[in-house]
């Protein structure tokens, strides 16, 4: 199916990013384009596919991990590498793991809205309006969330790095 070959490696993508285990990226990845099949008959042009595709996607991992009792999403390293391309600036590869590890850390201290805005703008590689379509949420809001955790990533990268210059 033409639908499935187009769309299911940016969802199995951005679900992996979000839960990290590709076993369960893949079995919700299966599980969406089976609502979406037994949904199509149903599916109004209303919004854009795309939008409605990932809303379920999304809905599905959100399900799933609640089912598992999970409370924290971890963080994948594509949205770290997308967000922190400084990580690979570093001069030696430990010093960008490092700098990697501590991105891990602090991305994952953030609230589960800001990370799943990071993941879909950074993995999925979706624009603001879809992703605001995705999360049913309002343009504004989408753009203050993405804002305000690249600002605090930034800001603790900062706070950080200054505190490792202090202690040589």
């Amino acid at each position: 199916m033409r639908l499935v070959q187009d769309f299911s490696p940016r969802v199995y993508r951005v679900v992996l990013a979000q839960c990290r285990d590709p076993e369960l990226a893949e079995e919700v990845t299966q599980s969406t384009f089976c609502t979406v099949v037994s949904k199509l008959s149903e599916y109004t042009e209303l919004g854009r596919f795309e939008s409605w595709l990932f809303r379920i996607a999304m809905n599905r991992l959100r399900d799933e991990m609640r089912r598992r009792s999970r409370q924290a999403l971890p963080v994948a390293e594509d949205t770290l590498k997308a967000i922190s391309p400084a990580a690979e600036q570093q001069e030696s590869p430990a010093e960008g793991a490092e700098v990697m590890g501590r991105l891990h850390e602090l991305m994952a201290e953030l609230p589960e809205a800001e990370q799943q805005v990071l993941h879909l703008r950074h993995v999925a590689e979706m624009n603001f309006k879809t992703i605001a379509q995705v999360l049913d949420q309002p343009l504004g809001t989408v753009l203050a969330r993405h804002f305000r955790a690249i600002k605090r990533l930034r800001e603790r990268m900062g706070e950080s790095t200054m505190e490792r210059s202090d202690d040589v």
